[in-house]
């Protein structure tokens, strides 16, 4: 069998620290190429007082200065600059941009080789089409013309890149493909299960940002760490719900996943959506979205307000405002003026016990 080439389409934080998992793996398994690709977009950075293109510095370096500094890469991970080379010859796309990039990436990469397989680890690009919730999985899926699985889970960037011990979880169809991205992916600090369940898998990775804004709010207003267990587990609750609206095949056991429970508890505890909301509480509003996200994330994108402002319509729509107070009070803090502290005044009625039955946590017998 002929040897599988990977690109990874994107090199911002986890863009390279997903690809010093994948490059570690290419080098092992002899299933795939040494050589691994990182489509990076060519933008100019300031290296000891001289103007350098990114792409050229990292290729000298092995280090992505502006997006994952002190981390070193190894040496057969290459920049290409130009989307259309970097994808040319790739079997397996991994992509990792920010979604409301990924239409008018695919418009400029041209065709891809025939046969290949994607992995989206984008987090959000929800729409509603027809009634239907769509996701950026099936928006790449309709680009491209193949079989696209998802990776998501408790995963920050730095730690992974530093090699700390974590897990993810692969959502797959194929069972042809499952067993080849597992060994993509998987290694002694990384592991990898797999499910398949695409929807559960890819819409907790999209909600838990909106969440992370929630205790980013509580951490702003100095609530201690009852509050904000409460939210997360209020918040399980309304992703659980959400998702089993519009997909109500999603499986129970993908909750208690890496992409379920413990990728929210690691971003409401961390990342830069509970970063973030944080500030914008404590700027008591003299500092907008834009203007925190340039001044804390250093060219990286904020995703749980663009999460949360896809959402809203959705819910809006199919009338889940008042099923899902959480989600509906975060969008309200966040673009509507609401007082940060009525975080903490959800309406009376609502389902405080994830047992409740009428939950729906757990499917009944």
């Amino acid at each position: 069998m002929a040897k599988k080439n990977v690109t990874v389409v994107g090199s911002g934080n986890w863009g390279m620290a997903i690809a010093t998992i994948i490059a570690g793996n290419t080098a092992r398994h002899p299933e795939f190429e040494d050589n691994l690709t990182v489509w990076m977009f060519d933008e100019e950075v300031q290296h000891k007082g001289v103007k350098r293109k990114l792409s050229e510095l990292f290729n000298e370096t092995k280090e992505n200065v502006k997006y994952l500094p002190g981390i070193t890469l190894p040496p057969h991970v290459i920049a290409e600059p130009d989307i259309k080379k970097a994808i040319k010859d790739a079997d397996i796309l991994i992509w990792v941009l920010p979604h409301q990039f990924v239409a008018r990436t695919v418009q400029n990469m041209g065709p891809v080789k025939p046969g290949a397989v994607s992995v989206s680890l984008i987090k959000g690009g929800l729409e509603l089409e027809g009634g239907k919730l769509g996701l950026c999985s099936d928006l790449l899926r309709k680009l491209l013309g193949h079989e696209v699985a998802v990776l998501m889970g408790a995963n920050v960037a730095n730690e992974v890149a530093a090699g700390e011990f974590c897990e993810a979880t692969l959502g797959c169809m194929s069972k042809e493909h499952q067993p080849l991205l597992i060994k993509l992916f998987d290694c002694q600090t990384f592991r990898v299960t797999a499910v398949d369940d695409i929807p559960g898998v890819e819409l907790c990775g999209a909600l838990k940002n909106v969440v992370a804004l929630g205790a980013g709010f509580c951490d702003g207003l100095d609530y201690g760490g009852n509050t904000k267990a409460a939210l997360i587990r209020i918040g399980l609750q309304e992703m659980k719900m959400f998702i089993r609206y519009f997909y109500p095949e999603a499986k129970d056991a993908t909750f208690l996943e890496s992409c379920g429970v413990a990728d929210l508890i690691t971003t409401c505890f961390g990342g830069r959506n509970r970063k973030c909301a944080e500030a914008f509480v404590r700027s008591k509003g003299v500092k907008g979205w834009d203007a925190i996200e340039k001044e804390l994330l250093g060219g990286q994108k904020l995703q749980g307000t663009l999460t949360a402002q896809e959402i809203w319509p959705v819910m809006q729509k199919h009338n889940l405002t008042e099923k899902l107070p959480l989600f509906t009070t975060i969008y309200r803090i966040a673009f509507e003026d609401k007082a940060p502290w009525t975080i903490v005044k959800l309406p009376q009625g609502m389902h405080f016990s994830g047992l409740h039955a009428d939950d729906g946590f757990f499917e009944q017998k």
